[in-house]
């Protein structure tokens, strides 16, 4: 299979790998910019770069349009020949309403939930797709035989594909994706701003803010298309959420232990039921590890590799640095009491403070 990927950012570029690797296609690329394209050539994303839209889809049966949403619809309505179009928009609304009708047969939208703050081909890799869902969104007139097809190939690179409607995936996405980043910004611009009587809080920010803050100052050059693309679900979800802040304001403001308790409970049941379907495994099942990491080079890759000698596996990782004096906290989660008893034996064994408690109810 010929494939021609229009963009060769991260996630073209990525595709371009996954595609070679997973499903033995021939990717040609194109990309607006020359330097993007030598790159993405360069890590092998593509067999070859074409200099125009034209030449890299004249042979193909596939074509993934990859670049910023509010180009898309520009770029599918120039596209020749016959092949079967996609793109990797992560808003479906607004792309496929603006899909020329001479092309509405041969195009079925696309969105695989995965991705990185980086972003160029330079960071692009194949695993990115791996046990990710990818929206697949026909638009009415969609051959259903092009859409079985380009079930496969999501199929082929790792991914999960789901059928969705438009409107009904941009809901989605608006609540799990486009939401948390406006609230990470606006938590980073709101600690930023401060100052506590001459005191930055930014600067004794913790875990926590860095977690919450992780997409925070994301390619605006991205962001802004996608936010203004997809503006009337962020505002849906915006609205929600002053009114949640505004009951949490007023039990603050009564003293309502009640309201905050089963508010706390919710999240809690939330995250769980988020968890459980991350790690495909019973949320009880799940332990987090609190390791103590030395400022040191090679202190996580000891850690890694002790727990992997003793056949524990890692299904999540994160470090939380404190100040080059005392190092950092590493979280990592397993899955099984047993392997969380065994992780903190080893570990202590080899001189790390590390302790244990399940996910559900736990430290976490």
């Amino acid at each position: 299979m010929q494939v021609a990927i229009v963009g060769l950012g991260l996630m073209g570029g990525s595709l371009g790998l996954a595609l070679r690797e997973r499903a033995g296609a021939t990717v040609v690329g194109f990309d607006a910019s020359p330097e993007m394209a030598a790159v993405a050539l360069e890590r092998g994303c593509v067999d070859r770069v074409a200099v125009s839209l034209e030449e890299a889809c004249a042979d193909a049966e596939l074509v993934v349009v990859a670049t910023p949403v509010s180009a898309i619809a520009d770029v599918v309505a120039r596209i020749p020949g016959d092949a079967t179009i996609t793109d990797l928009g992560s808003t479906k609304g607004a792309v496929i309403a603006n899909v020329p009708t001479v092309q509405r047969a041969r195009f079925v939208g696309g969105h695989p939930m995965c991705g990185s703050e980086a972003h160029g081909a330079a960071h692009a890799r194949a695993e990115l797709f791996q046990g990710a869902t990818w929206f697949l969104a026909p638009t009415v007139d969609s051959d259903a035989e092009r859409l079985t097809a380009l079930h496969g190939v999501v199929t082929a690179v790792g991914a999960r594909p789901v059928v969705i409607d438009a409107d009904e995936h941009d809901a989605i996405v608006a609540l799990t994706s486009h939401f948390p980043h406006v609230l990470a910004n606006v938590l980073a611009t709101q600690v930023g701003d401060a100052d506590v009587n001459g005191h930055r809080p930014l600067h004794s920010a913790g875990g926590s803010f860095r977690d919450m803050t992780r997409v925070a100052g994301a390619n605006a050059s991205i962001w802004v298309d996608i936010l203004l693309d997809n503006r009337a679900a962020v505002l849906d979800a915006l609205g929600e959420a002053q009114r949640r802040l505004g009951a949490v304001s007023d039990a603050l403001r009564e003293g309502d232990t009640a309201f905050l308790t089963d508010w706390i409970a919710a999240a809690g049941a939330a995250r769980t039921e988020s968890l459980a379907m991350a790690h495909r495994a019973a949320p009880a099942d799940l332990h987090e590890l609190l390791v103590t990491v030395p400022d040191r080079p090679g202190a996580i890759s000891a850690i890694a590799q002790a727990l992997s000698a003793n056949r524990i596996n890692i299904e999540e990782l994160a470090l939380s640095h404190i100040s080059p004096e005392r190092g950092g906290e590493l979280r990592i989660v397993v899955a099984g009491a047993d392997n969380a008893d065994r992780a903190v034996e080893v570990l202590r064994a080899d001189g790390c403070d590390a302790t244990a408690s399940p996910v559900v109810g736990g430290a976490s």
